[in-house]
């Protein structure tokens, strides 16, 4: 059964004028969290087969401060279709056409549509866990997702169960 890790960029500077969403860095606190999370991930055994990741900066800055810390070369790729703000369809179908082969995807993007996606997908799991995705999906939070389905074409709704839901509160020292 594939698993999908739903990630959401580390916290981003806010829009202003003069400067466009797609351009958007990471702040201090984003590039922590990014760390914090790529070092969770691999201490855990969470190292993607493949990151599918919306081209916009600070999703891009986000995979490659989590990179350093998994220690190994994905193959990414940089998706237009995950620049969505909806209600994860579109993610959704990106995944369908995009995964292959692939044994586990890393798809990082923005909310509403990481959190829509999470959403729709996880039927299953810890209650405490779906709980709290429910009540939030914060930035650089992490879902992993094992899915009932035998290949990524044909992840349905409701496919899911939750199997991790960390937040960056949850893994690093200065948050506590």
């Amino acid at each position: 059964m594939p698993i999908l890790m739903l990630l959401r960029h580390a916290k981003a500077v806010p829009s202003k004028p003069g400067l466009k969403d797609m351009t958007r860095p990471l702040t201090g606190r984003g590039k922590r969290a990014a760390k914090a999370m790529g070092a969770y991930m691999a201490a855990n055994g969470l190292v993607p087969h493949l990151v599918l990741c919306s081209p916009a900066a600070r999703t891009r800055e986000t995979w490659k401060f989590m990179e350093r810390e998994l220690g190994a070369s994905q193959k990414t790729l940089f998706e237009q279709d995950i620049y969505d703000f909806g209600n994860g369809e579109d993610l959704l179908n990106c995944l369908r056409q995009q995964a292959g082969e692939a044994k586990s995807v890393l798809l990082i993007g923005h909310n509403p549509s990481i959190e829509g996606l999470a959403k729709r997908l996880v039927h299953k799991g810890d209650k405490k866990l779906r709980n709290q995705l429910e009540a939030k999906y914060p930035t650089a939070a992490l879902a992993v997702i094992k899915l009932d389905a035998g290949s990524w074409a044909a992840v349905s709704e409701g496919a899911g169960t939750l199997l991790r839901y960390v937040r960056p509160r949850d893994i690093m020292e200065e948050a506590n």
